[in-house]
């Protein structure tokens, strides 16, 4: 698999296809890599590339000794981009790979093609608004102390059990616990996980939202797809985030599948993502 020097480290990225057809680029969130994908992209399928990194520090890429702020993924995924000559593309994200995206598009408009969706971080949130099961979690999680606990020492997201509607087999489970084998190996997934923006909090993320808020709901031109299933696990988007996104982001369409997911959509339901991938973009032309 292809490894990429990128500013003071390395990038590690899964790659299938080829061809000059414009590539789609598939981003994980926390605390998962780019194996996320491994059932998507094949179902995806041509024409050209399919390419999915792994964030810095996370996965397989090079752990540089950097805070790993939403900055400094966004600094790192971009310079990536321009490593490998990426002029253009369609962008696929989950959890915080779909903030990324949006980000990115906001950034460098022209570059983006297309951003398509599922479970992701749309909006900054009040504490109200945020599903009422992860409010105590993420709360303790933002407590100095309390949150090192439970994901430095504890090791807490890397169990992924709870947060899909079916079972990760021992060998998927192993895959995403191997980059993680020390304390400070997993600063990325707290930094991450701190970085929900709730209450006007953090407000550099806030900020970036905001930002990237205002081009959500400004860019006709760029399609973009929201995937969304029957409410599992764990699942952040619930009914009334979906029409808001459906009511303050210019073009987008809904792909919804009444069948139940976690949050780990791409877990759970990675044919009826391909699927709908693959629809939107053949309907857009963008491959």
């Amino acid at each position: 698999m292809p490894r990429t020097d990128v500013l003071d480290s390395t990038m590690f990225h899964r790659e299938l296809g080829s061809g000059s057809a414009t590539p789609i680029v598939f981003l994980h969130g926390n605390p998962t890599s780019s194996h996320l994908w491994r059932e998507v992209m094949p179902a995806v399928g041509g024409p050209g590339r399919l390419l999915a990194p792994d964030l810095i520090g996370m996965g397989e890429s090079g752990k540089p000794a950097i805070g790993y702020s939403f900055d400094d993924q966004a600094r790192y995924l971009e310079a990536w981009f321009d490593a490998l000559g990426l002029d253009e593309a369609v962008l696929v994200g989950h959890d915080w790979g779909g903030a990324l995206a949006f980000d990115l598009a906001a950034r460098a408009p022209g570059r983006i093609k297309g951003i398509a969706v599922t479970e992701t971080i749309v909006k900054s949130m009040d504490w109200a608004e945020f599903p009422e099961g992860g409010r105590e979690l993420f709360a303790a999680i933002k407590t100095p102390g309390v949150g090192e606990s439970m994901l430095l020492d504890q090791n807490l997201f890397l169990d992924l059990s709870g947060t899909v509607a079916g079972e990760i087999s021992e060998a998927d489970a192993a895959a995403y616990r191997a980059p993680y084998p020390t304390r400070d190996s997993r600063l990325p997934i707290l930094r991450w996980a701190r970085s929900m923006p709730l209450g006007g909090e953090p407000a550099d993320v806030v900020a970036r939202v905001d930002a990237y808020g205002e081009w959500l709901a400004a860019s006709p031109e760029v399609p973009k797809l929201l995937i969304t299933f029957a409410a599992g696990p764990g699942t952040m988007l619930h009914r009334e985030m979906i029409d808001w996104c459906s009511a303050n982001f210019a073009a987008l369409e809904i792909a919804h599948h009444d069948v139940p997911a976690g949050h780990h959509t791409p877990e759970d339901r990675p044919g009826e993502i391909a699927d709908s991938i693959r629809a939107w973009t053949e309907e857009h032309g963008l491959r």
